[in-house]
């Protein structure tokens, strides 16, 4: 930032927090398998993203979620709405830690870091606010990381740009989608559970979701001019 305010240099400029929290939201699915090959040696690798919070990266999964909901309580954006949309994702994304998805025997007890849990409450919260959570993605690229202040027809890079973040929203939401379809038919799920679907959609529209961010932080395509 160039700025004569001597404070500045202690800010983290909208762009640093969008790339970090891309990057966060990216890197998460592929820390945690890595981590569980290392660390958990032959047990049963998890149906899903939130089930590694039963495995040794648990703290991993729980630390980056807690991080992307503080940069997303930093970020204010452009506007009100910019603002308050990155403030229910962090909501959501705290809530999502905080309460962990039923165990649902996944695997031996002898491959989690704790007892078998089953907490209706709890599950509920966090598949709600799973749900809100990737919704609310969706609508940031969708509605508001096309939106522009430039007057007339979209060119150059920032069509390429929203075209992108459509894309994005687009995937978010059909992984979303996916996930719930599977969910519903359990002869579906039973089929394909040794691909982990489940793990496959989210892995899906986080790289969609952190792909967006790192756009919106001007990593590529970004404009020429100012």
């Amino acid at each position: 930032m160039n700025s004569s305010n001597p404070n500045d240099r202690y800010l983290i400029s909208y762009l640093t927090l969008r790339k970090t929290v891309g990057i966060m939201g990216m890197a998460l699915p592929f820390v945690l398998m890595l981590g569980f090959f290392v660390i958990e040696g032959n047990c049963k690798f998890p149906p899903s993203i939130s089930h590694f919070f039963y495995t040794k990266m648990g703290n991993v999964f729980v630390g980056v979620l807690c991080g992307v909901s503080l940069f997303l309580f930093s970020y204010n954006g452009y506007d009100n709405k910019d603002k308050w949309a990155a403030k229910l994702a962090g909501l959501f994304a705290a809530f999502v830690a905080m309460f962990p998805t039923d165990y649902n025997n996944f695997a031996p007890i002898d491959c989690s870091r704790m007892a078998k849990v089953e907490n209706a409450f709890a599950n509920a919260m966090h598949y709600g606010a799973s749900v809100l959570l990737f919704l609310t993605f969706a609508y940031f690229c969708l509605f508001l990381f096309t939106k522009t202040s430039r007057h007339g027809d979209v060119k150059g890079n920032k069509l390429i740009r929203n075209r992108i973040y459509i894309a994005c929203g687009i995937v978010i939401l059909v992984s979303i989608a996916g996930i719930a379809v599977i969910g519903v038919i359990p002869s579906w799920y039973k089929a394909l559970k040794h691909l982990k679907p489940i793990y496959a959609l989210e892995t899906v529209a986080l790289l969609a979701f952190g792909y967006s961010w790192l756009i919106k932080g001007e990593t590529f395509f970004k404009d020429e001019t100012k």
